[in-house]
């Protein structure tokens, strides 16, 4: 391997997946797949197979279809786990197992209940069966950053024996400082006597906000492999996020000597529908992905940036998708300029079929609001790819709000073609028009989570509207856009439920941690 070149792992699918309300279905993780094959990344971790069969027909379905990225699953150190990651990685053009077994004393202790020796020999044991069905075998030692160094040293030298060409070292709690994590690091390819013969990986917790900063440090000490997700999430406080290891690596190189092979360009378009899918919006002061990344209020930075970039950026935004036209298309345009822009925004859609339904979505976008502009383009696509059978519909909708009354909110929908109208009050416009829809739909379903987000500046921007409804112990995302922010709120609950009305549950996946 080229020492110079940093191998990029992404974990959304899997380890983003564990935040909580964060699970996706079959087909939306494959979207994200073929969004990070697109980016460059080395290898996807699509999935934890034996977690259940929807994770395990998640990972089959990304292996099948992932040509240019390796396609990783999870395992335990247990023979099942192994056997079933195996099964789903078998069509996979290019596949890889990734076991992993705790080796601090706390969980060898109390979670494990093992010794040391046979924590070894367990690792051991999964690592050559692993490596019996699929040539990379990628071994990690959960929660290594508060594991002892002779042990760490010792299992690590066992599993490479055994076969595992890539080694992970996990701050699974987020619990490392940077210099020691680096030192760790160090230590660990200076004292395990066939260190040559693997990859050392990184997989670094945000609960300390330290996340990038550990797994840069271990760039830095070594490390050649960084494990990420898309806009840090994950787990908790997330994961290091990927934009920001890739950015810094490509920004500072004269210092990390380093370098990825991500198309940089594209990230902006995967961290955005990442946000869309999961419901986890992008905050405006997110590094290289925020609203804000490369937005200048002060009049002093402002006149900088116009005399020379560079006085106050230290990256372009076009160096990450942002562009610096964003205004792209109006009510006058055709359908190839449609076409032509999607394309630019590295947006692909499926069929002339998805092609026409997101046109005729824009063509009425354009009818409401002056100016498209990127963001919009993008929430519209989303929606097309992720509409469902709409057994449920929104005919009707009148919303009265004044100050001193009680708002009240009158729905009409069709439900399998029939036509049912409810009328119910609420604390604001948008609680009257749930209870209404509620009247009428009778799901038994509870709210989780309401968010909005405006897509774009101005007064006519369209409200991005995220629902997450829960039902025994299973939920569903639902999604919907509209200059409107009531109407775009009764979208959303109205997807959610034709959702739930389909199957498409998420199952809060199996935690898994590493």
């Amino acid at each position: 391997m080229n020492n110079d070149r940093v191998i990029i792992f992404d974990t959304t699918l899997r380890d983003g997946e564990q935040s909580p309300g964060a699970s996706m279905t079959r087909d939306e993780k494959l979207r994200i797949a073929r969004s990070l094959e697109k980016l460059g990344v080395d290898v996807i971790e699509a999935g934890f197979a034996i977690a259940s069969p929807g994770d395990f027909a998640a990972v089959k379905l990304i292996a099948d279809s992932i040509r240019d990225s390796t396609v990783c699953s999870l395992s335990r150190a247990m023979d099942a786990d192994i056997d079933r990651a195996a099964e789903a990685l078998s069509g996979a053009n290019s596949g890889r197992i990734h076991t992993f077994i705790a080796t601090s004393p706390v969980h060898m202790q109390h979670k494990l209940r093992l010794q040391p020796d046979q924590v070894v020999e367990q690792a051991v044991r999964a690592v050559k069966r692993a490596r019996n069905l699929c040539s990379d075998v990628e071994f990690s030692c959960e929660d290594a950053g508060r594991s002892e160094l002779d042990f760490l040293c010792r299992i690590i030298e066992a599993a490479i024996d055994a076969g595992a060409r890539t080694i992970n070292i996990p701050d699974t709690v987020g619990y490392s400082i940077p210099h020691q994590f680096a030192e760790m690091i160090t230590q660990i390819i200076q004292r395990v006597p066939n260190a040559d013969r693997a990859v050392f990986s990184v997989h670094c917790h945000n609960d300390l906000g330290l996340a990038v900063a550990n797994s840069l440090a271990a760039v830095n000490a070594g490390a050649r492999q960084v494990e990420c997700t898309i806009n840090g999430l994950g787990e908790r406080a997330g994961n290091a996020a990927l934009e920001e290891i890739v950015m810094a690596i490509k920004t500072r190189e004269d210092v990390l000597g380093v370098h990825t092979g991500i198309v940089t360009e594209n990230i902006l378009s995967a961290s955005r529908l990442v946000s869309g899918i999961t419901g986890f919006a992008v905050q405006p002061n997110k590094a290289i992905v925020g609203a804000n990344a490369f937005a200048h209020e002060s009049g002093i930075h402002q006149d900088g940036v116009l005399k020379h970039r560079e006085t106050y950026e230290i990256m372009s935004a076009q160096s990450v998708g942002w562009h610096t036209n964003r205004l792209s298309l109006g009510k006058l345009s055709g359908r190839n300029a449609f076409r032509s822009r999607l394309q630019e925004l590295g947006i692909e859609l499926g069929s002339e079929a998805d092609l026409n339904a997101a046109f005729a979505r824009f063509k009425d976008l354009a009818d409401k609001k002056q100016d498209i502009f990127d963001e919009d383009l993008q929430a519209l696509v989303s929606e097309t790819l992720t509409e469902v059978v709409e057994h449920t519909k929104l005919v009707y909708l009148d919303v009265a709000s004044r100050m001193g009354e009680t708002p009240l909110a009158r729905v009409v929908l069709s439900i399998a073609g029939e036509e049912k109208e409810a009328t119910a009050s609420g604390s604001g416009p948008v609680d009257a028009t749930f209870k209404a829809i509620e009247q009428i739909a009778h799901s038994d379903s509870t709210l989780q989570l309401y968010s909005v987000n405006a897509i774009t500046q101005g007064t006519d921007s369209q409200g991005e509207v995220t629902v997450r409804l829960e039902k025994a112990g299973r939920i569903v995302n639902g999604n919907g856009a509209d200059t409107d922010i009531v109407v775009a709120s009764a979208k959303a609950y109205i997807n959610a439920l034709n959702l739930m009305r389909e199957g498409a549950y998420r199952a809060h996946p199996q935690a898994a941690d590493v």
